[in-house]
């Protein structure tokens, strides 16, 4: 991975990342927003200490660890990553209440045109607030979006300590099995 400097992250402040989707997905996953680094690099989950490619391996979605920089593979495996709030902060906490309700509208909107059988937001905090479900919990919800259905996975950030990898892949592990059949 391209190291950058602290200009060069800061200059990624606001910027889009693209999605990695297609229709038809077996799960698309949703991030909270990118960071600066996935915004800089380009590539989803791209900070050292994000878990989310070592326990999307752990769980089976993918035979072996990916890396950032090869992201558009999941779509081999019908997976894809998108985010509720598409703009790229350093800190999930920048992001405003009304930016998450907004988010939660557009992700609709993209869920209804492309049609995954799960929507898998990584982060319950934030699928509470981008959907208005303030009592929601990790796992698999009542609600649909656009015809797909939920599930609320753990957020793979480093920060999230009380959830161990170990633990975050019997979460996601749990969703494979369940978008298996």
């Amino acid at each position: 991975m391209t190291r950058f400097s602290r200009e060069e992250l800061e200059a990624a402040r606001d910027r889009i990342v693209d999605d990695v989707v297609a229709g038809g997905l077996r799960v698309l996953f949703c991030g909270i927003n990118p960071g600066l680094l996935t915004a800089a690099s380009g590539f989803h989950f791209a900070r050292p200490g994000n878990r989310f490619w070592p326990v999307l391996h752990l769980s089976g979605f993918t035979p072996r660890q990916l890396r950032p920089s090869e992201q558009r593979e999941l779509l081999s495996y019908g997976l894809g990553i998108t985010n509720v709030v598409a703009r790229a902060t350093a800190r999930a906490d920048e992001l405003r209440p009304e930016e998450y309700v907004a988010g939660g509208r557009i992700l609709a909107a993209k869920v209804e045109r492309l049609a995954p059988e799960w929507l898998a937001v990584v982060g319950v905090t934030a699928y509470r607030a981008a959907f208005g479900e303030r009592k929601a919990q990790i796992g698999p919800q009542e609600r649909t979006v656009g015809g797909s259905r939920v599930w609320v996975l753990p957020n793979p950030s480093g920060l999230n300590a009380q959830w161990t990898v170990e633990r975050m892949a019997e979460e996601y592990g749990r969703l494979r099995e369940a978008s298996a059949g």
